[in-house]
């Protein structure tokens, strides 16, 4: 899961701006946090961030027991958790520094508009397993498909759908966020669940220069507004509502998507070190603004509501 950073020299030693620092982050936040490491080391050259992305586990493992400073994940971890790395001298600061929404993308030739949550808990689960059970069509069989067992979204979906249920037979993993687009695209028959930060089109913002990406930051709007084009995103209804709503950030900050988690940073390094350079980086005003593109919504930066007309 290494994005092949560290090809940089920078200077000996750590500090706040320079040097390396590991820090092992939840691979459907990827999106997110590529954006927030190019600006920082383009501000701070002789900053290094090795970006590993991995599954949930493996990233608190890493946190624990490997040499990862920083962890980016969708939960606090735990007070047993906290303790062990009390005992190794490494005390974890933790922020919440964004909202996610869990998002349903399926082909654009499918005709569904839109699905309630016991819909999605019942295709998950294997109790409805063809299209034509929720809208008139010959799609035939539902395949779900997630990122890879042991993700974030993987579990967010079973705690919160699923009430102890197993997955069906036909919920398999692509190994990827990408493939899992790769899947949809290719599939007329294809669901795909996703954080929110892969479908915002503002995702453009990969593309840019680091300096360019800088100057949008000047804006007085970086709000994402809507999607990629590919793939449809469905919109998301609760069961008592016939009002289905899509992951804008408007519907994330008014609890109108039903789907949605936080996003945690956690910091073990010491004072005055790269990692605690890059935590105060990621949680200031510039660095929240910065995910406001993204798709998710920020923890801090003031939400601005937009026309999504």
């Amino acid at each position: 899961g290494c994005k092949g950073k560290g090809k940089k020299e920078g200077p000996k030693g750590n500090t706040s701006t320079s040097g390396v620092v590991v820090m092992a982050c939840d691979a459907s936040f990827e999106s997110v946090m590529e954006q927030e490491i190019d600006v920082f080391e383009y501000v701070y050259p002789n900053a290094n961030i090795l970006s590993y992305y991995l599954d949930e586990k493996s990233c608190v493992d890493s946190l624990l027991f490997g040499n990862a400073r920083l962890a980016v994940v969708s939960h606090e971890l735990t007070k047993e958790q906290t303790d062990f790395l009390k005992d190794k001298r490494h005390f974890a600061k933790t922020k919440k520094i964004a909202v996610d929404a869990v998002a349903v993308i399926v082909n654009p030739e499918n005709p569904v508009e839109n699905l309630s949550m016991r819909d999605l808990s019942e295709i998950l689960s294997g109790k409805i397993i063809n299209w034509n059970d929720i809208y008139p069509s010959k799609l035939g069989k539902i395949q779900v498909v997630f990122d890879h067992n042991g993700s974030s979204v993987v579990k967010y979906m079973a705690d919160s759908l699923l009430n102890g249920e197993k997955f069906a037979d036909n919920v398999y993993a692509a190994e990827s966020m990408r493939g899992v687009f790769d899947a949809v695209k290719e599939r007329r028959n294809a669901i795909g669940l996703v954080g929110v930060s892969w479908i915002s089109t503002d995702l453009k913002t990969s593309e840019l220069t680091s300096e360019e990406r800088i100057k949008t930051l000047e804006a007085d709007d970086t709000t994402a507004t809507t999607f990629v084009e590919g793939v449809k995103v469905l919109g998301m209804r609760r069961d008592n509502s016939t009002i289905a709503y899509k992951p804008y950030q408007a519907y994330i900050f008014d609890g109108s998507y039903p789907m949605y988690r936080p996003i945690y940073m956690i910091n073990t390094g010491a004072s005055g070190s790269l990692a605690n350079g890059f935590f105060a980086f990621v949680t200031s005003f510039r660095g929240q603004k910065l995910m406001m593109s993204t798709g998710v919504l920020p923890a801090t930066v003031h939400h601005r509501m937009v026309s999504i007309d």
